[in-house]
């Protein structure tokens, strides 16, 4: 039975638009024409730097001007930045990076990839969780480690099902979807799960559960998994995992770390990557709990001018070791959703803070570097590509309400496809853990034709099957061997050859502004068992 998913009251309000200009408290609100082109120019800033001094490699290294491989050897920080070029509105220079890439980028390299940093396959295990680490060429290497983190096998669900919908093969879906059914078997008795576990066993190795780093989007895919997907099961998993977190972990407006299966405290520290947290809770509707936590988070950022990577919470200063901030996007996230919700100019105070900051602590000659310690403000020679790909984007869209990312359905792109038409564009978008948007009008459009295209081979083998029943002839010939639809255009002897075809791809071809699978009508009628002559 189909069931529409109830969108909670934060996504709604993150759909529609606001008024601006609230005076804050001491009168007067950041002014957000000003500070969007403020962020513009340091998005600018740091990408012409990686492209003079980096490119092609992963990532921009700003203190001496040059780039190294980080993540697998492919441009990393020129594709992380892609989207970001569309919602500054530089639509030409999009078009040139893409042409850039089809030439220049090849995947099938012998290198050693993690898997949740670059979203590829490697689910053959008895568990059906992913190793952590993959080669892009040999696939899984002998001696790999089979501990993976949570989030490493958790954070596949948007993509793959995306990819899913948009190529017509289920498997990447169906994968995701067994990896994250396999958490939700292994966690504790309270409801929670650790923050490593071996892929083989399914034993968990870490048993420290938290919101923060390791877990952090595990529990983000399957709240936007849900929405996207539209799906309950995805949503009421979360919802129970909320109960046992805000039971077990939550202390005040601070959640620690706990022992997963005795719920006693092990780390008392906030994480800066926690601080998606609140985000997400505005996603469910949840506007109080995550405004109340973000004003901490807020407090901490007020302290050093940044989130240090972990903070002592009974201290109320920096761990050891851990006091850097690599200018993450995770606070501004969260400030970003929660200001669509609620249009407090409170979030805009801390956009206006972290472009402040940013500059004057981050910026060099060659980009932005990461802020080594906060308490003296040294600095470290790396710009991590999730900078251009959340950090600015992030703060860019705090400060422009009228952004197409922020359509509320008035504004769309019709477009005609051979099985109907789609509506593109209306809003809506669920971003990926790396602030990439996704559209979810085409999987709507693409999963519909598919559903309407599988009715209608339901419908050809019932009529074939009745056919066969009152023919003897076509009984006789089926006794006497499997059925081979003849060769020539419109047919495909087998199986195989239909995997091949699919296979078979021009050189270079235009992307049409959606695609969705397609197989001739012929070669569908082909594979049910009879021959369909088109007579144009």
């Amino acid at each position: 039975m189909s069931f529409r998913l109830v969108i909670p009251l934060g996504l709604l309000c993150a759909l529609l638009p606001l008024q601006h200009g609230a005076p804050g408290p001491d009168g007067t609100a950041p002014d957000p024409a000003h500070y969007r082109e403020r962020v513009k120019a340091m998005f600018y800033h740091a990408y012409d730097s990686y492209l003079e001094n980096a490119f092609p490699y992963d990532e921009l290294r700003p203190l001496t001007c040059d780039g190294h491989d980080t993540w697998g050897s492919f441009s990393l920080t020129l594709i992380d930045a892609l989207d970001t070029l569309l919602i500054l509105g530089n639509v030409s220079e999009f078009q040139r990076v893409v042409e850039v890439l089809q030439d220049n980028v090849d995947f099938d390299i012998d290198v050693n990839a993690s898997v949740f940093e670059t979203n590829i396959r490697a689910f053959q295990t008895p568990t059906g969780m992913p190793y952590g680490t993959v080669n892009l060429l040999h696939g899984v290497n002998p001696g790999e480690t089979p501990v993976t983190c949570t989030a490493g096998i958790g954070t596949f669900i948007v993509e793959f099902a995306t990819l899913s919908s948009l190529t017509g093969d289920p498997v990447f879906e169906d994968v995701a979807r067994v990896a994250l059914t396999r958490l939700w078997e292994s966690r504790s008795d309270i409801g929670l799960v650790g923050n490593h576990i071996d892929v083989l066993t399914g034993k968990w190795v870490a048993q420290d559960a938290g919101i923060g780093a390791g877990v952090d989007s595990y529990f983000e895919y399957l709240v936007k998994g849900a929405i996207l997907l539209q799906d309950r099961k995805l949503m009421a998993m979360f919802l129970e995992y909320n109960k046992a977190i805000r039971n077990y972990t939550r202390f005040g407006d601070w959640y620690l770390w706990v022992q997963m299966y005795k719920g006693t405290v092990s780390m008392p520290v906030f994480q800066s990557l926690e601080a998606y947290w609140p985000g997400l809770q505005s996603l469910i509707g949840d506007i109080d709990n995550a405004m109340k936590t973000f004003l901490n988070y807020y407090t901490v950022w007020k302290q050093f001018g940044g989130l240090p990577e972990f903070y002592n919470i009974p201290q109320g200063y920096t761990v050891e070791k851990r006091e850097g901030y690599p200018l993450r996007p995770e606070l501004i996230e969260s400030a970003m959703y929660l200001y669509r919700a609620t249009g407090d100019p409170t979030l805009l105070e801390l956009g206006r803070d972290a472009v402040e900051s940013i500059e004057k602590i981050s910026k060099v000659e060659c980009g932005f570097a990461t802020i080594k310690d906060l308490r003296d403000h040294r600095l470290d020679n790396r710009m991590e590509s999730f900078f251009l790909a959340e950090t600015v984007k992030y703060l860019y869209l705090l400060f422009d309400p009228t952004n197409f990312i922020h359509s509320n359905g008035s504004t769309f792109e019709a477009v005609m496809m051979p099985y109907g038409e789609c509506i593109l564009g209306a809003g809506g978008y669920i971003f990926n853990t790396e602030a990439h948007p996704i559209d979810p009008a085409a999987l709507h459009c693409c999963r519909s034709l598919k559903e309407e295209q599988g009715e209608v081979e339901d419908l050809m083998r019932e009529f074939y099957s009745l056919k066969r029943s009152k023919s003897r002839f076509q009984k006789k010939t089926l006794s006497s061997g499997p059925w081979e639809p003849p060769a020539g255009p419109g047919s495909l002897s087998s199986l195989e050859s239909l995997a091949e075809a699919r296979e078979k791809k021009p050189a270079k071809q235009k992307v049409p502004l959606l695609s969705c699978p397609s197989q001739p009508f012929t070669s569908k009628l082909a594979l049910l068992g009879q021959v369909f002559l088109d007579s144009s």
